[in-house]
């Protein structure tokens, strides 16, 4: 995160600082006025100053007189995605983000980050990585590097462009070695805690244990997983689906290698040379709204799967985002090879 300090200036400082300091701020030139409690009051660009001048203002004059009242932020907890996509359209690069009190608490740039989504996630990193060994014998397999980092560190440096500053990871196998490598957080504005399983939990058994999120809504993921999904879109559309879990999916074709007949009371209707059949399967990465966590039993080996039987059970909705970019399951010695490949090539 940028430090934010440089964008503020407060109310009743001359324009001739203004200026100088708005010199100094290339390429977001914009200044945020506010009060001794670092409340928000407006905002001042150049084009401000310039227009000021122009009606008679001195330099030497106070900035109250030309701030902007209309200044554009965004509120802690804020769930509305169509605004941020809004705000960016409208070419809006930088933006405050307030308290209730609608202080100051940090600042985004829109060069930098591809949104601001209000959500916890987790990151299930507890598995042994069996099909990786020797590899995984004494590293756990979100710990193996791809290209210049591991690959857990490419999954939270994703979340992070999309603003998201609250992860927990849930760990198990050699989660000593994952706590030191990524302690509390890459930055002062990032926190992450630690979900820790005293026995297998399965996929998603972990989070029985009461973690109090700060969001309502939860974005659960394997730590395995290398990909560019847009989180943006995937949230705008769960919440635009009124539904209580979402899974990503991505396409898989297979092919059957005979020929396929089609058989209607006992006459061949219909012959098909090797057919490529389009299912569309499971990407490891969901959605949920925080009360569906109540399903999960405490302290008992519960896999997502299972959760999701019990989801459609309750007759509860269930939305299928489905994903065509770039996925890869790192799960074995050739996915871990193709991810060294795609590395160099694929945006993350």
């Amino acid at each position: 995160m940028q430090e934010f300090q440089k964008h503020l200036i407060n109310e009743g400082t001359k324009i001739k600082k203004a200026l100088v300091q708005l010199s100094l701020l290339s390429p977001d030139l914009i200044l945020f006025v506010v009060d001794k409690n670092n409340k928000l009051l407006g905002s001042i660009t150049d084009g401000d100053i310039r227009r000021g001048l122009i009606k008679g203002i001195n330099l030497n004059d106070q900035i109250d007189g030309i701030i902007q009242r209309d200044t554009k932020y965004i509120k802690i907890g804020d769930l509305e995605i169509q605004k941020i996509i809004d705000y960016k359209q409208d070419l809006i690069q930088i933006v405050p983000i307030l308290n209730e009190k609608k202080e100051i608490q940090r600042i985004i740039s829109f060069r930098e980050y591809f949104s601001l989504l209000s959500i916890d996630v987790v990151i299930m990193a507890g598995g042994k990585g069996e099909r990786l060994r020797p590899l995984t014998e004494h590293t756990p397999k979100p710990l193996l590097n791809v290209g210049d980092r591991s690959i857990i560190e490419h999954n939270i440096n994703r979340f992070i462009k999309y603003g998201i500053t609250n992860f927990w990871i849930s760990i198990n196998y050699r989660g000593d070695l994952i706590k030191n490598h990524l302690g509390e957080g890459p930055s002062t504005d990032i926190k992450i805690k630690y979900i820790e399983e005293d026995k297998p939990l399965g996929t998603i058994g972990a989070l029985s244990k009461r973690v109090k999120f700060k969001s309502g809504y939860i974005l659960v993921t394997n730590s395995d997983i290398l990909t560019n999904l847009d989180y943006e879109d995937f949230l705008l559309k769960f919440l635009n689906s009124n539904a209580d879990f979402a899974i990503t999916t991505v396409s898989h074709n297979y092919t059957i290698p005979y020929g396929v007949v089609e058989i209607n009371q006992d006459r061949i209707k219909a012959i098909t040379e090797k057919p490529t059949m389009t299912y569309q399967c499971n990407a490891g990465i969901y959605l949920m709204k925080k009360e569906v966590l109540d399903l999960i039993p405490n302290e008992t080996f519960f896999n997502t799967t299972d959760l999701i039987q019990v989801l459609l059970s309750n007759d509860k909705i269930i939305f299928p985002y489905q994903f065509s970019g770039y996925w890869l399951d790192i799960g074995s010695h050739h996915d871990f090879e193709k991810a060294q490949r795609d590395i160099k090539t694929v945006q993350f």
